[in-house]
């Protein structure tokens, strides 16, 4: 599989000759204007190619890239089924004897501030993890970053395993939760760098499909626990996590880096060998990597002209606060119209009055829609719909059931079975509306809505206050449904049907629509300064702004070096 992926002697020698005649085109060192007249008539033609691009056009001139973003976005497959564990176990009764406390009705229960603690152990790890990932993977790479994230959680996982008290799973939530934040983020910069317009909302919304496959692992490994009494039954759902990070280590060992990074870091003929690794040219003759990399630089210098620097604090600067800002609130926004809330839903359900076997079996579905939701979503943006569409949407759906499962706690307790009944089945339509929606879209519009060159770090400060916002949820949440706290059971639904009520009125007037962009004329519009709900139908030519005259010298010079090393080894 590696082997086949590999630059072959024949690619070699076209990327040569493309390279030759490049600089017979105009890579003339002597006079500039003209070197940089041909970089942007390539980076035009590259990015006439994409516009034009149809989705099969592009699965079938960039396969490998599927297969590359797929194997990386299998990091969040580890995430979620690990993730999925502790919330799960709260309704778990093996888990709760070992960890919990005894009640006075003779059950045992871990109370509300050490359930609030071990959600929350892995939120404050990840914020720690995003922000270390802000520098580390700009500076080693996307590949090694992941890796070594990898070999640290091998040796965080044997805490999980041996722990005794609920000390130890904190520690253990919080060190694992420093490269959870990490593939947080990671996976969607890759996926957004190694595909071209037409792949992009669906190999960034594929990240969202791996929360709901690792999910469904983990609840459906607890519910084959159920039946065990001893301590076995939550420390072999503890082991599994140890089955995925060696094979995925090998396997992305072998990936190729992103060439965007590449890009950025000036190593333009590993660029190029790594976007031919990336693509299969003999499917579609049209493609040409000279002309995508020089599509790459033109961004890259336009992005250096607009942003003066590269740091978080530049985030914060110029057009790039509004781009943040937006990254920031797609993120939060998830948290913020009740996701934080489905993820206790074995032990709401259970609160409701159903039994435990009732209340996993329910998860199970629930967290089966999160998979197929995604395929959904991919069916409705392939009908046209766009981001923005489908994200307000999305939140009017999911406010209406919200408030739905806050009036079905007004039923009497005579009724209460079927009412915990109804507010299983809302909480399954109340997934399925999210995944089809917000829950997908925002893995796409966090990887379009910032800036090439402060991607990683504009993820991160939004991914960051998704975590902030998950605390808060996370304290919050334990006291409103656990019986010997606030045991707001149903009412829960008004506190956060209330809160997405204010969600769409914010992307009403804040998200714009990215759908179908190339990523230098979001960088224009943003400069533009262009209202969110004119994008869509506002017309730009990029290749009529200035750009940053230093970065295209660079290329200037790579291009000539890489030509003077192939003429000497002829």
């Amino acid at each position: 599989m590696a082997d086949d992926d590999k630059v072959s002697p024949a690619a070699a020698a076209a990327a040569t000759s493309d390279l030759k005649a490049t600089d017979s085109a105009g890579f003339d060192g002597s006079d500039p204007s003209k070197t940089h007249a041909t970089i942007i008539e390539h980076a035009k033609a590259a990015a006439d190619k994409e516009h034009n691009m149809t989705l099969m056009q592009g699965i079938r001139l960039y396969p490998k890239a599927i297969f590359w973003s797929f194997l990386i976005s299998t990091c969040i497959v580890m995430e979620g089924f690990d993730i999925s564990l502790v919330n799960n176990f709260y309704a778990f009764p093996q888990f709760n004897k070992k960890y919990g406390e005894l009640t006075a009705d003779g059950t045992y229960e871990i109370p509300a501030p050490w359930q609030a603690g071990l959600s929350n152990g892995a939120n404050c790890g990840s914020i720690i993890g995003l922000f270390i990932n802000g520098w580390i993977s700009e500076r080693f790479g996307y590949r090694y970053t992941i890796i070594g994230c990898l070999i640290w959680l091998t040796g965080c996982i044997t805490i999980f395993f041996t722990a005794q008290n609920v000390q130890a799973l904190l520690a253990a939530e919080i060190l694992c939760g420093v490269p959870w934040g990490i593939f947080q983020t990671i996976t969607i910069t890759y996926a957004s760098e190694v595909c071209p317009v037409a792949l992009r909302g669906y190999l960034t919304t594929y990240v969202n499909f791996c929360w709901g496959v690792g999910q469904e692992i983990g609840i459906g490994i607890i519910y084959a626990m159920l039946d065990r009494e001893d301590e076995w039954a939550y420390r072999i759902p503890y082991a599994l996590q140890w089955i995925w990070p060696l094979p995925l280590a090998i396997g992305i060992y072998f990936a190729p880096e992103s060439p965007w990074w590449l890009v950025r870091k000036g190593r333009l003929d590993e660029a190029k060998q790594s976007l031919v690794r990336l693509t299969s040219v003999d499917r579609e003759t049209d493609f040409d990597a000279d002309e995508t990399i020089a599509m790459m630089v033109h961004t890259t210098a336009l992005e250096e002209k607009i942003t003066a620097g590269a740091s978080y604090w530049d985030c914060f600067k110029g057009v790039d606060r509004r781009r943040t800002e937006i990254v920031c609130m797609v993120w939060a926004i998830q948290n913020l119209s009740g996701n934080s809330f489905s993820n206790y839903s074995t032990y709401f359900l259970k609160q409701a009055g159903l039994s435990e076997n009732k209340s996993y079996a329910f998860a199970l579905g629930q967290y089966a829609i999160n998979m197929v939701g995604v395929f959904g979503a991919w069916g409705l943006m392939t009908l046209g719909l766009g981001r923005r569409t489908l994200y307000i949407y999305g939140l009017c759906g999911l406010c209406t059931m919200l408030f739905i499962l806050g009036f079905l706690g007004l039923v009497p307790d005579t009724h209460r079975e079927q009412a915990a009944l109804a507010t299983g089945s809302i909480m399954i339509g109340w997934a399925l509306v999210y995944q089809l929606t917000v829950g997908t879209v925002a893995y796409s519009l966090v990887g379009e809505m910032s800036s090439r060159r402060l991607q990683i770090k504009t993820v991160v400060l939004g991914r960051n206050l998704y975590n902030v916002v998950g605390i808060i949820n996370g304290v919050l949440t334990p006291y409103m449904l656990n019986p010997t706290a606030w045991n707001w059971s149903n009412f829960t639904g008004f506190f956060w049907g209330g809160i997405a009520f204010c969600c769409i009125v914010y992307t009403y007037f804040r998200l714009p629509e990215p759908n179908g962009r190339t990523f230098a004329e979001l960088d224009v519009l943003f400069e533009r300064r262009i209202s969110a709900r004119k994008f869509a139908e506002t017309e730009v030519n990029v290749f009529h702004e200035s750009v940053e005259e230093k970065v295209m010298d660079e290329y200037e010079k790579v291009g000539v070096t890489t030509l003077e090393k192939t003429q000497g080894t002829a």
